[in-house]
């Protein structure tokens, strides 16, 4: 998963990051609340830690825009030494879904990072069978069926499949799906990207009389919706 984390003490955001990162996460540092608005407008996220007191543009700024502007079920973890009973409660009301007082402590980090995923994501299980309506993946095998018939599809064609039905709805920036898909290979060109999301679309026949629809989302990146057939 990708995770953003806010804080203004780079001595923390290091360690945030490198308990993240060995927990298997790809943890994308900000010591600018500004910097992170900037990157949140142009870039998807899995999940956001928020420093509640940021010089220029604090926590709480920065979750009511996500709120006015992003994803509802998008999580959100404030981190502060603010432990006041209404300090916490201010935070929470303010839209984060938990909060963590420092300093911090590694176990508890990881245990409230992953219990917001689960909650968040809930088809990013291990399980080996997903179901979208006519499309079914078997994650294990890497095999995916269009009403019950085999598709044949190359191992980045079928992560490229699986992450856009485990994102339904969620638009997906480049960056995001290149990181997901082709991991740390960001030299891959523009056009494979683009040459893998063509092809998924033609043989899965993602159009709207089969329930959904791969969309560009213009210079962000894309998107697959569920549709109804006119």
């Amino acid at each position: 998963m990708r995770i953003a984390v806010l804080d203004d003490d780079n001595n923390l955001l290091e360690l945030v990051c490198t308990i993240l990162n060995a927990a298997g996460h790809t943890c994308h540092p900000f010591l600018s609340g500004k910097e992170m608005l900037h990157q949140l407008r142009r870039e998807s996220y899995d999940m956001l830690i928020l420093d509640w007191q940021v010089p220029d543009l604090n926590g709480t700024e920065i979750l009511h825009w996500v709120r006015e502007k992003l994803s509802p079920t998008l999580p959100v973890l404030f981190m502060t030494s603010r432990s006041g009973e209404d300090d916490i409660v201010a935070g929470l009301a303010a839209g984060a879904d938990d909060y963590m007082i420092k300093p911090i402590r590694r176990s508890e980090l990881v245990a409230r990072v992953q219990a917001l995923l689960r909650r968040a994501y809930p088809t990013q299980t291990a399980s080996e069978h997903l179901q979208f309506g006519i499309y079914k993946f078997e994650t294990r095998a890497g095999r995916v069926s269009v009403n019950d018939v085999p598709v044949e599809m190359t191992q980045k064609e079928f992560d490229l499949a699986l992450l856009l039905f485990r994102n339904l709805g969620r638009p997906l920036s480049r960056a995001y799906i290149l990181e997901a898909v082709w991991s740390r290979d960001v030299d891959i060109p523009s056009r494979t990207m683009d040459t893998h999301i063509s092809r998924v679309r033609s043989k899965l026949e993602l159009r709207p009389e089969n329930g959904y629809r791969l969309a560009p989302v213009y210079s962000y990146g894309y998107r697959l919706e569920q549709v109804t057939a006119e």
